[in-house]
């Protein structure tokens, strides 16, 4: 995916002008968009429900679709968490931490790491907040037997897309440690949501009984686990992807060259709250979610910006290492191979 020379001759200037017309937050239309994702929630819940009665199976494929609603609750957190969403600082706080008990991340933790991720994304020595983890050529070669393993299995996509994102969501969001907040603010963060968290699945649990609250709520975490955890995973993480030392990192090239414009139909750009215009959002976190879309289409050369077709992007899950040699990603095969030849 080659970039337009062009986009790299406009400055900041040029860049912030086209971009701060589209940060503007619009209140009426992000209510029009909250309510109408948590009432489809809503709804899917009790349709989930009433078909479970009839068949367990035919409740599945209806937990998948709450999932990719979960996803879409989501980006309007992860939005909040920008102060994009609404107008109003406070109405984002608020909004960000109710609906951070249905997507199971800590609101006020989340935002002060999210924020990490893109002060610092692309940046070699800048890995490990935020992201997902990922070891340059050299550095995986220098490690031992077991650590080699260790990172090999981290990086299978049955580990990434299926065990990893119920350890992340369910299980390490619990946890008040390894945050960057002040020590008392952050347990509260995320002691409060658990609280919370509780007192809704309890409230399932007493309405539903707990077969049922299991049958329909595990499904549809885990297939909104997978979900998030594949999006973020191919906006990162894909062969002409950006990893650069601090010395020669730029904040510009880092969003450019280092997150992608996934390419979904239109009904999935809606499900996922148009996230997938990522290279859009790094460069500017403060546009609104309902607005990227409308930012890609009145700059031509930003549709051009590393685009990746949504077949295409399956292809990414075997890239694990970042080449310094090559500035690419390569699978582990791939680097075997060319180590083999350069010995050769």
């Amino acid at each position: 995916m080659q970039l337009p020379e062009e986009l790299f001759q406009w400055g900041p200037v040029r860049w912030r002008k086209h971009l701060e017309s589209y940060c503007d937050a619009h209140n009426l239309e992000a209510s029009w968009q909250l309510g109408l994702t948590l009432m489809t929630l809503l709804g899917l819940w009790v349709l989930g429900h009433t078909a479970l009665s009839v068949s367990p199976l035919l409740s599945l494929p209806i937990s998948c679709v709450a999932g990719g609603f979960i996803i879409r609750t989501f980006v309007i957190q992860h939005d909040c968490g920008h102060l994009a969403f609404f107008s109003n600082r406070r109405a984002n706080y608020l909004v960000g931490r109710f609906i951070s008990v249905i997507t199971l991340v800590p609101f006020d933790h989340w935002r002060v790491m999210h924020a990490r991720h893109h002060a610092t994304s692309g940046n070699l020595e800048g890995r490990g907040t935020g992201d997902i983890d990922t070891l340059t050529v050299a550095e995986y070669q220098a490690l031992p037997r077991m650590q080699r393993i260790g990172y090999r299995i981290y990086r299978h996509p049955l580990v990434l897309l299926g065990i990893g994102p119920f350890y992340f969501f369910v299980l390490k969001q619990r946890l008040p440690f390894g945050h960057p907040l002040p020590w008392r603010r952050g347990i509260r963060s995320v002691l409060w949501t658990n609280l919370a968290i509780a007192g809704l699945w309890a409230g399932l649990i007493a309405l539903y009984g707990w077969q049922q609250f299991l049958w329909l709520y595990v499904p549809t975490i885990m297939s909104a686990g997978a979900i998030g955890v594949y999006l973020f995973y191919v906006q990162h993480q894909y062969p002409e992807a950006y990893w650069r030392r601090r010395d020669s990192w730029t904040f510009t090239e880092a969003a450019l060259h280092g997150s992608s414009y996934l390419k979904l139909p239109r009904s999935l750009h809606w499900l996922t709250g148009n996230i997938a215009y990522h290279h859009v959002h790094h460069l500017c976190s403060r546009i609104p979610s309902y607005r990227l879309s409308e930012c890609l289409k009145a700059e031509p050369l930003l549709q051009e910006a590393n685009a990746l077709g949504f077949w295409q992007s399956f292809k990414t899950l075997r890239l694990s290492l970042w080449d310094e040699a090559q500035e690419c990603m390569v699978s582990f095969s791939a680097m075997r191979a060319r180590l083999a030849a350069e010995s050769a």
